[in-house]
C-alpha cells in the first residue's frame, strides 16, 4: 500500500517549534526535507493540482481555489493509477479536492464538512484508521487530507499558539493513522504551502517552504534530502511506489537519493 498524507498549511519551522513525536519518528524512519518548495500561487487547490499532475499552475491553469477544466487535459496520478488497475481511496474534509481526478477514477471517497474548532480533523482521522484497519486489502493508494492546521493559521495566524497547538493535535491523529497502516506501506507526508500572519499565496519563503517526508521499505532511514524537491516531484515518487508509469508530460522527477 502507498499512503499519501497532506497536512495543509504546515510550515517546517512549526515542526521544530513544538513537540510532534509522530512526525519526528517518521523523519527518523525515512528521508525528509525541511526545505521543499511549493508553487506559485501558493494556494491550496493550485498546489494540489500541481502535486497530483506534476506540472505548475502555468500548465494546469488553476490559480485560485476555484476549479476550471484544463485547456489541455493532462492525466494525473489518479488516472495513471486507475489505468494500471490500482485502487485509489480519498479521505478528506475539503470538498474542492474532488476535482483532483476525473469522474470514475477513485473507488472510495470519504468527505465530511468539518466543525470549525479543534476537532476539525478528528473525523478524517477516525475514518482513515477504520479504513486502514478494516479495508486495507481493498486499496493500493490512500490519500488522507488534514485541513485544520491551515484553518488555524487563517483564524489565529501562522506560528501562533493556536496554530502550533493544532499541529500537535494533527500529529496525534497522524500517529493513530500510522499505527493502523500496514507495516510494509510506503508513506509520504507533506504540506502544500506554508503561511505568514493569517494568509498565504505569495512567493515569501514562509509561504513557499514546506516539509516533505517519505518512509517505507525502499526508503533510506534518517536521511536528510540534499537535492531540491518540491510539489511536482511527489506524483513521480508515488507512481514509482505504486509501480505505475509516470505520464510523459509530467514535469517533476523521482529524487533518487531517497532510496536505499
Amino acid at each position: 500500500m502507498v499512503l499519501f498524507i497532506m497536512i495543509d498549511g504546515a510550515r517546517p519551522d512549526a515542526l521544530n517549534a513544538v513537540r510532534c513525536p509522530n512526525l519526528d519518528a517518521l523523519r527518523a524512519a525515512g528521508a525528509s526535507s525541511m526545505q521543499a518548495h511549493s508553487v506559485m500561487p501558493s494556494v491550496t487547490l493550485p498546489c494540489h493540482m500541481s502535486i497530483f499532475h506534476s506540472v505548475p499552475p502555468a500548465r494546469h491553469g488553476i490559480t485560485t481555489n476555484l476549479f476550471v477544466p484544463m485547456a489541455r487535459p493532462l492525466p494525473g496520478l489518479v488516472e495513471q493509477a486507475r489505468a494500471a488497475g490500482k485502487r485509489v481511496a480519498f479521505v478528506h474534509n475539503w470538498e474542492p479536492l474532488r476535482d483532483l481526478s476525473r469522474p470514475e477514477q477513485v473507488v472510495y471517497s470519504y468527505y465530511r464538512e468539518p466543525p470549525l474548532n479543534a476537532e476539525y480533523d478528528d473525523a478524517v482521522g477516525a475514518e482513515s484508521v477504520r479504513l486502514l484497519r478494516d479495508e486495507h486489502d481493498s486499496f493500493d493508494f490512500v490519500f488522507i487530507y488534514f485541513g485544520s492546521v491551515d484553518a488555524a493559521g487563517h483564524a489565529y495566524g501562522w506560528m501562533s499558539a493556536e496554530y502550533l497547538g493544532q499541529l500537535q493535535r494533527v500529529d496525534g491523529l497522524l500517529g493513530r493513522v500510522l499505527d493502523a497502516a500496514p507495516n510494509d506501506a510506503t508513506i509520504v507526508v507533506q504540506a502544500d504551502h506554508g503561511g505568514h500572519e493569517r494568509s498565504h499565496g505569495t512567493d515569501m519563503p514562509e509561504d513557499m517552504t514546506i516539509p516533505w517526508i517519505a518512509a517505507g521499505p525502499a526508503i533510506r532511514r534518517g536521511h536528510t534530502i540534499s537535492a531540491p524537491i518540491g510539489l511536482l516531484d511527489t506524483a513521480p515518487i508515488l507512481a514509482r511506489a505504486l509501480e505505475v508509469a509516470a505520464h510523459p508530460a509530467w514535469e517533476g522527477r523521482v529524487v533518487e537519493e531517497i532510496y536505499l
